[in-house]
């Protein structure tokens, strides 16, 4: 199992009540007790900006690479612009079921977590905790750039 050397991890205030009840469910998350102990956005997006910052390596830019990318991507990029005007990330994400796709020459509706999980992660649950899910992806993500780099170097 992955475990990185350094993690970031926030649960955000809630900027208003609209919810997926589906969305909440699986993450078990509430937006009472987020609205109660969740951070500021404004605050937790700087912190997010600077521990993305300290763990790029020097004369490096950070890229955002996410299992399904596109929808993460909408929430991480609006708020870092909505609430410090900027985004460490700039304009880079990857996409790591586009990466699957290209790697193995599987159909997009072979792309799904199920799938992908099943073939990296073995039997292993998904906990739907956000930090725990990165976590795994790490994994996935790694595991299919050292198989990459093995048809390369073939």
């Amino acid at each position: 199992m992955f475990e990185p050397q350094s993690s970031f991890y926030v649960e955000l205030k809630p900027i208003n009540d609209n919810a997926t009840p589906e969305a909440l469910s699986i993450s078990r998350l509430s937006l009472e007790k987020l609205s109660k102990n969740g951070d500021d956005p404004a605050i937790a997006m700087a912190r997010f900006e600077t521990w993305v910052m300290e763990v790029t390596p020097d004369e490096h830019h950070p890229v955002f690479v996410a299992f399904n990318a596109p929808f993460d991507w909408m929430f991480v990029c609006d708020y870092f612009h909505r609430y410090i005007d900027r985004n460490p990330f700039g304009h880079t994400a990857l996409d790591i079921k586009a990466f699957y796709m290209g790697l193995t020459g599987v159909s997009w509706s072979e792309t799904s977590m199920r799938n992908v999980g099943r073939r990296y992660l073995g039997d292993r649950q998904l906990t739907h905790h956000a930090l725990r899910d990165a976590f795994d992806q790490a994994e996935i993500f790694g595991l299919m750039l050292e198989q990459s780099r093995n048809i390369v170097d073939k």
